[in-house]
């Protein structure tokens, strides 16, 4: 796995863990209502999946992150295959979210913009 697809997913995985703890911690922010599209009177309503939605992020991004940290400390097969797993996951995912949601188009494309590119680099380049 060259240098570059490992920065890539440690920056990927980190995304996903920033944005993991702000949805599951910070969903009643009104300052965050407008990324996440929601009124402040809807938090209860959204408390569930805001928290799952934040944790399943989190946890593609501790992925990411032993993905790298395994392909460095000699198993490189386990590690570019758990660093792909997440690329192909947030690059799909990023896609559901763009045509589920065309309102979080932007959100959608930052979600699967660098995993799409680590998985060219990794399988194309």
């Amino acid at each position: 796995m060259s240098t570059l697809v490992q920065v890539l997913a440690v920056i990927t995985a980190a995304t996903l863990i920033s944005v993991g703890l702000l949805e599951a911690f910070r969903y009643k922010d009104q300052r965050l209502h407008p990324i996440f599209l929601i009124k402040p009177e809807d938090t209860a309503a959204v408390r569930l999946w805001t928290i799952n939605v934040g944790f399943y992020n989190i946890v593609w991004g501790l992925f990411g992150i032993s993905g790298v940290v395994l392909a460095n400390a000699g198993q490189a097969t386990v590690g570019r295959t758990i660093v792909a797993m997440m690329a192909i996951a947030h690059a799909i995912l990023g896609m559901v979210l763009i045509i589920s949601e065309p309102r979080l188009w932007i959100s959608g494309i930052g979600q699967a913009f660098l995993p799409a590119v680590i998985l060219w680099l990794m399988f194309a380049g």
